[in-house]
């Protein structure tokens, strides 16, 4: 990659941890400091800092979005707040637009260039030049007068912070406002103070508030690794003679540096003690690149963001580092590998890297795993433990190549030579007719508004069949492009003949998971035996483990009775509305007979039991539209402990004290595990 003729060093703050910690806990980006310089001089030709709002919207509760948090600070060293140390602290809402010129003071001199000569470095202004301590690389202000140190408020961001869509906007144009001799404004590389600044705030960030950001933040330079390069760029190892090769193999590899601090002692800069935060990290930075550059190294953009996840498939041979993977839990059900994707962005995941996790159900139990190009990204997807999709927190841990095998891993050709099509869209379909033919679903797709081709016609279809060649009511289908899929999922439960379609956005890793278990005997054995009811033990049968089972004699559940035995998740979610984000993480456990089919029942924990009063309250008796039908269900509020007494055979249904007038014969069917 071609080195570009103009560099931006980019120092990144947020209103939460800094330094080692930037990133993991959250917080918002609240400063931005961007200083433009030629690659060939060291010369710096603009600067801009841009104080940012935190709104809040990043993640659900972790930002406080008071105007007078005292507690939280962004510590600042500057003459030119200096002047107005007093007026700042009786007032939080003084204007600090004047802090823009810190930097501008410093650095926006275009006839100021800096030339390094052993501990030295000379400062040239025009005609005149001298010799000034290292510590004063890239400042000719006197540092006594950075004595002074102010704390600015979290409330002065609120009150005088752009928006970061404002704050993106902003420093774009004024990179493009400057006569860069054609440069395009596109291979300007950034320089970031290691990986965390882009890959750990301000991608996460922007994809979490829909910002689109311009291509250049999608490669950049990390400073650290780019001066590992130039600190073994010399000639040590070519001097060595041949017949002392072992002394090669014995040179210790070094580490990239964790510090701007490791870098000035390395380069013998001495750091100014009175500069603190980003004045001090800002400079530094700027003090580091030059002496670089200056030293001959060429700074490239090898460090590169994907953005878009890229299918692949996996086999159940291939060879998997299982320091790349990690699981993430807690997942919105309705998740597709996109959403999840999202979700770590700014860090790369793998070709098909995002694996979603099926129940015995063969639904999506809101687990994933996802596997990244190195370990690095890994280390870094594991720092994102308890961040935020919407309102739900998510569940990050290391797991194993095994783990992912076993998830993502094929081993039916039919498969691989389906997933290697090239298509960009997968979509799932459930609930199809047994005898349901190829071309009954290209019709399905093609028909009616807004059509969409499936890929190589019949070819694109694949339905999923038990070991005997009986059909499971599922296929996959394939789409060319990604415009393709909000045109197939608009179809979401019309109907091919009798039966409504339900449509789902999958993954190549899915097509594998369903069709190994399709494959397996042992999945559809229990549909192969008869139900021999006179025969069930009389012990009492737990039919869910036990470490999901809740107890106590709080009312904080709900039991709804009634419902179809196709039910999903997906559909009590939708019938229970609004009382739906009252549900506690892998709260909806779905009542299973002893022969392993649905009962039409289910349990629910909710977070309080006052959510429970009040769904089982408004919830009673209402209907639930399943295809083109109508089903009452019967909710119930009730305690762990009569969960568990239930599930375990031992307690009587509850009895509707006003039978419904529209109660169906098919409603009033005993379950096996509630005797009536």
């Amino acid at each position: 990659m071609q080195a570009s003729e103009y560099l931006v060093s980019l120092y990144i703050a947020t209103c939460g941890q800094n330094g080692p910690g930037l990133g993991a806990d959250e917080k918002e980006i609240i400063l931005l400091v961007y200083i433009i310089l030629e690659a060939s001089s060291g010369k710096i030709i603009g600067t801009k800092q841009l104080l940012v709002r935190p709104d809040g919207s990043f993640a659900k509760d972790r930002t406080v979005s008071g105007s007078s948090d005292a507690s939280v600070v962004v510590r600042a060293s500057s003459p030119a707040l200096a002047s107005q140390q007093a007026d700042a602290i009786n007032n939080n809402n003084t204007s600090v637009s004047n802090s823009n010129t810190l930097l501008k003071s410093v650095y926006n001199n275009p006839s100021t260039t800096v030339t390094h000569s052993n501990n030295n470095n000379t400062i040239t202004n025009g005609s005149s030049s001298s010799i000034v301590p290292a510590d004063s690389i890239t400042t000719t202000v006197n540092t006594a007068s950075f004595s002074e140190t102010i704390e600015l408020p979290l409330a002065v961001a609120h009150s005088q912070g752009k928006p970061l869509q404002e704050a993106i906007d902003e420093f774009d144009e004024y990179l493009r406002s400057l006569i860069l001799y054609g440069e395009d404004i596109d291979s300007i590389n950034l320089i970031t103070d290691g990986q965390l600044p882009l890959r750990q705030c301000l991608h996460r960030e922007a994809c979490a508030k829909s910002i689109q950001l311009p291509n250049y933040y999608n490669r950049f330079c990390d400073l650290r690794k780019e001066f590992l390069k130039y600190k073994s760029g010399d000639l040590s190892r070519a001097l060595v003679p041949v017949k002392d090769i072992k002394k090669i193999l014995q040179i210790p590899t070094a580490a990239a540096p964790q510090s701007i601090g490791e870098m000035m002692k390395d380069l013998n800069i001495t750091n100014s003690e009175e500069q603190e935060f980003y004045v001090k990290e800002s400079r530094e930075m700027v003090s580091v690149i030059q002496v670089m550059l200056k030293g001959g190294h060429k700074f490239k953009a090898n460090e590169i963001v994907t953005l878009v996840l890229e299918p692949g498939i996996c086999s159940i041979d291939d060879d998997i580092d299982g320091n790349c993977i990690v699981r993430a839990r807690g997942l919105p059900w309705q998740s597709s590998d996109q959403d999840i994707a999202k979700f770590f962005r700014g860090l790369n995941v793998a070709k098909g890297g995002v694996a979603l996790c099926l129940s015995p159900l063969g639904r999506r139990n809101g687990e994933a795993l996802i596997r990244f190009v190195s370990q690095e990204h890994r280390d870094m997807a594991l720092k994102r433990h308890k961040h935020h999709i919407g309102s739900r927190y998510i569940e990050v841990y290391r797991a194993t190549g095994e783990d992912f095998l076993a998830i993502a891993g094929g081993a039916s050709n039919e498969a691989q030579a389906f997933l290697s099509k090239g298509a960009q869209v997968i979509i799932r379909m459930r609930g199809l007719p047994y005898d349901c033919t190829a071309k009954q679903v290209l019709d399905f797709f093609t028909t009616g508004e807004d059509p969409c081709t499936v890929l190589d016609g019949v070819e694109g279809v694949l339905f999923v069949k038990k070991p005997d060649g009986r059909a499971t009511g599922d296929a996959f289908v394939l789409f060319a492009i990604e415009s393709d899929a909000p045109k197939a999922l608009s179809r979401h439960r019309e109907s091919i003949g009798q039966r409504y379609i339900e449509l789902f956005r999958s993954t190549t890793a899915e097509v594998q998971q369903v069709l190994n278990r399709s494959m397996d005997p042992r999945t559809y054995e229990a549909n192969h035996q008869q139900p021999l009811i006179a025969q069930l033990p009389s012990m009492p049968l737990s039919l869910l483990p036990q470490h999901l089972i809740t107890s106590g004699t709080t009312k904080n559940c709900i039991r709804l009775r009634g419902l179809p035995y196709e039910a999903l998740v997906e559909h009590i979610l939708h019938f229970l509305d609004d009382f739906a984000k009252h549900i506690i993480f892998q709260g909806v456990h779905m009542v299973i007979n002893a022969q392993g089919q649905p009962s039409g029942e289910a349990f629910i924990q909710m977070d309080s039991e006052e959510s429970a009063r009040l769904c089982a309250l408004r919830k009673h008796n209402q209907f639930m539209m399943f295809g083109k039908k109508y089903r009452y269900i019967e909710v119930f509020q009730c305690s762990g402990d009569d969960m568990n007494m239930v599930l375990n055979g031992g307690l009587q249904s509850p009895i509707s004290a006003t039978p419904h007038p529209h109660h169906s014969a098919a409603a009033k069917q005993s379950s096996l595990l509630s005797p009536v």
